[in-house]
């Protein structure tokens, strides 16, 4: 008696659908669309690498932020040894013209006594002319004393408004000091916070991902094996 050998009994058509067919109701990809599994489980780190190139691009901006403050606080502190330097400026001048009033003070006593002490024997009309030449010079010297007396007062007052200005930009440099410490430590834990708590998330749906891809992984183990038999 001669063997009944049994070819299968499917068609090309019924082929090709079985290979397409994942589940109960699940196409896989077509001919057309051969997009595997693996290369669409890449598409999910992109989503993790985007929130890693916000947060570098975040850090970047906070970056040149603190540079900026920074260089306000140097151009600050330039400007407090600027005042600085002008205040000691102001104050050597106002120790010269103390030192000028005090040298004036003394050249005008010297005047007075020489009028007491020197001169006798002269004529009244000499008396006369000599006084006058000391009157002027006496007002010439009291002009000059109240000149010296004014700017005294300017530098003074100009001492005063650098010092009250060298107070301000003093406060001006610690705020800045703390708004940046401030502005780092929220902007830092903050960022942090949130990033971690992205990169968690996103660690849960590739995990999940992968389930799903070894679950399909077996099942076209199975079907494969239920073909060959």
């Amino acid at each position: 008696m001669k063997g009944l050998v049994v070819g299968p009994m499917t068609t090309s058509e019924y082929s090709e659908w079985w290979v397409k067919r994942i589940n109960d109701n699940i196409l896989g990809p077509s001919l057309e669309n051969s997009q595997s599994i693996e290369e669409h489980l890449r598409v999910v780190p992109s989503e993790l690498e985007i929130i890693k190139q916000n947060f570098e691009k975040r850090n970047v901006e906070l970056e040149k932020k603190i540079e900026q403050i920074e260089e306000e606080k140097m151009n600050l502190r330039l400007d407090v040894d600027v005042q600085r330097l002008e205040a000691d400026k102001l104050r050597k001048g106002k120790n010269k013209a103390e030192e000028e009033l005090d040298s004036l003070k003394t050249d005008y006593k010297k005047l007075r006594l020489s009028m007491r002490t020197v001169g006798l024997g002269k004529t009244s009309e000499q008396w006369r002319e000599e006084i006058r030449e000391e009157r002027n010079k006496s007002y010439w010297w009291e002009r000059k004393f109240q000149e010296v007396q004014a700017r005294n007062k300017a530098l003074e007052k100009s001492l005063t408004e650098s010092q009250k200005e060298k107070g301000k930009l003093k406060d001006r440099v610690v705020e800045l000091e703390g708004s940046l410490h401030q502005h780092r430590s929220q902007n830092s834990v903050v960022e942090l916070k949130a990033s971690l708590s992205k990169i968690e998330e996103m660690k849960s749906k590739i995990e999940g991902l992968e389930a799903a891809l070894r679950n399909c992984e077996v099942q076209i183990e199975h079907l494969e094996a239920n073909e060959g038999c």
